[in-house]
Parts: C-alpha cells; structure tokens; sequence
C-alpha cells in the first residue's frame, strides 16, 4: 500500500493513500446507500487493515452513534497504526437533530462520546463537520485545541468550509485537513477552496469520490437503486439530469477500459493525480468493492486519459447541484 500525509504541522499525518468512509456501513440508520450488513463491515474493516488501510473515517451523526459503534467493534484489537477520524456538528435530542453547534461545549461532548463509543484513548483527526454560522470559528477551533492539549484529540480538521474561514481556522491552530466532496464530477473546490488548504499547510480528504457511487458505472437510472436509497433524492440522479451525467461515466469507462481497471479505481486515480496532499475516502460496505478501490493508489493515469475526462467533466460541467436547497446552504461557509 502506498501511503501520504496529511498537513504539515509537527510532520502531519501519515495514512495510507486510499481511505475508508464508513457512511454507507450505517444500518436501518439516517443515511441509507442500499442494504449493509454488519458482518461483513466489520469483514470489510479487518480485510481493510490487512492489505495495509490505516484510515477509517466516521462521524456522531451517522445512525447517528451506530456507526461509531460499529467501527469500534471492528477495530478492537487492531488500533495499533490505524487513524481514526470522527466529526462533530450538531446537538442532539435523543437521536434527533436539534440543530448546528459549533461550541466548545459541543464539541467537548462529542468527543467524549465518540472516544467512549469508538472504544479509543484518542482520536486522530476530529473534524467540525459542518460550520457553524452562528459561532465564530476562532471560538470553535479554540475549543478542538483544548481537547488536543488533554490528548484526547490528536489533530482537528474541517468539513465543508469555505476559503475565508479555512484562512482564520489556521490562525488558531494548525489545521491538519479539510473534508469536503470532490470528484470527477464535482470540482467546486478547485481555486479559492484548494489555494487556502495549500497556503497553510493543510491535507484534503475528497468525501463522495466515487459521486455516491454513480462514477463507478452500476447506475444507470433510479431503477437501479432499492425504494429506501437516499440517492433516490439527490438532484444528479434525477430524470432530466442523469442522462448528461452519463456521459460522464462513459468517458470514465473509456479510460478504464485502455488500462484493464474499474470505474471507480479511475475515479479515485484522478484525484490522486490532482495532488500529494489529496486523499481521497471511498464509501464501502463490503469487501469486494474496498478490494477494488484499494488498487487505485497503483493506476497512473496518462495525459490522454486526464484529457479524456477534462473533455467530458470540466469543471461545472455536471448537471444538478450536488445536494438540494437545504444541503447546499451548509456547505462552503
């Protein structure tokens, strides 16, 4: 396995060039990406760390908890060089969303629930997961750097900001990434986003890499996913415009099929081009798509083949916003 670093502060972090997003392990939770069965998570984890995956990325609100839940189960025994992401945003009524909270009381709370359900001493990287427009970020990242003096906190991070509050984040305390989507079919962090990440020393971690898995190529329309998906809403996959995001995924083919290799190791393999500091996350849920991502790192990709998919998804190329109304307000704030 190949391995990069995350950020730059005190030799930043180390961890292996391909993630795991542990969204979709979620069950019977908020967040549904077709059936997952707990066992063969947990397998898909253990084979993970076996052919050399060190980075596992979850967060509170996913289930929410469950999801902590399970990947503490699954790495009992085996934290040993393993990084642990988890992220914070909201405060919580039951299992209910009551609302942003980027206090330091907030994120104190969470913490303290996410060590406790992960099952660890301390967390390697603990993301703001989403901004919080009605407290200022010097408050919040002051608050994630008293968890990080307690050790409880190895390294804080942010998702979904914008350039401007990246720049003062970094004012505070060294920010070792920043999670955001990005992909072939959504480059709208390309520019200000980027130029800050890379102006003060900070690793980007692409969430949704593979499109919530439309770049690999299995979707070809609504059909194609169970009654329940949440995919079923999101504003790409839609009728009038799934048939030009196709187009995408064809070119995405086109290169593959020059190089014997997957969709979706092509998709991933392009971001990696895109520069040393990117790691990108694929969501998986078993062990035969985390087999396929994990061959990414080892595809490099030609001037032809970027060229290829420049010609079909430049970027603001693809139709449809990424999230409806509501998603959308949340992010690059």
């Amino acid at each position: 396995m190949k391995y990069r670093t995350l950020g730059t502060h005190d030799g930043g972090l180390k961890v292996s060039a391909i993630g795991i997003g542990c969204m979709p392990m979620i069950r019977e939770g908020n967040i549904n990406y077709g059936h997952a069965d707990d066992d063969e998570s947990i397998k898909t984890i253990h084979e993970a760390i076996d052919v050399g995956l060190t980075f596992f990325d979850t967060a509170e609100m996913y289930g929410p908890f469950s999801n902590e839940e399970l990947v503490g189960q699954a790495i009992k025994g085996k934290r040993d060089g393993l990084v642990i992401a988890t992220k914070f945003a909201m405060r919580w009524n039951g299992n209910d969303m009551a609302g942003l909270d980027g206090s330091p009381e907030n994120a104190r709370r969470a913490c303290e629930g996410s060590l406790k359900r992960l099952g660890i001493d301390t967390i390697d990287l603990f993301y703001q997961h989403r901004v919080d427009p009605n407290v200022p970020i010097e408050e919040t990242i002051g608050g994630m750097a008293e968890l990080v003096k307690e050790g409880k906190v190895r390294h804080i991070a942010l998702s979904e900001a914008g350039a401007d509050t990246i720049r003062r984040a970094a004012k505070v305390h060294p920010i070792t990434a920043l999670q955001s989507e990005y992909s072939i079919w959504e480059r709208d962090v390309e520019g200000d986003i980027l130029d800050a990440c890379r102006e003060n020393g900070i690793g980007f971690v692409p969430y949704s890499p593979l499109g919530r898995g439309f770049l690999a190529g299995t979707i070809r329309s609504l059909d194609d996913l169970p009654a329940d998906d949440w995919r079923r809403n999101d504003p790409r996959y839609q009728p009038d415009t799934l048939p030009q995001n196709l187009k995408i995924v064809d070119a995405i083919a086109e290169v593959a099929g020059r190089h014997d290799a997957s969709n979706a190791q092509v998709a991933l393999a392009w971001l990696l081009a895109q520069g040393e500091d990117i790691v990108p996350i694929p969501g998986v849920k078993r062990r035969a798509t985390m087999r396929d991502s994990a061959g990414a790192p080892d595809l490099t990709l030609t001037d032809q083949d970027l060229a290829t998919i420049e010609a079909a998804a430049p970027n603001g190329g693809t139709a449809g916003p990424r999230y409806a109304e509501r998603g959308m307000r949340m992010v690059k704030l």
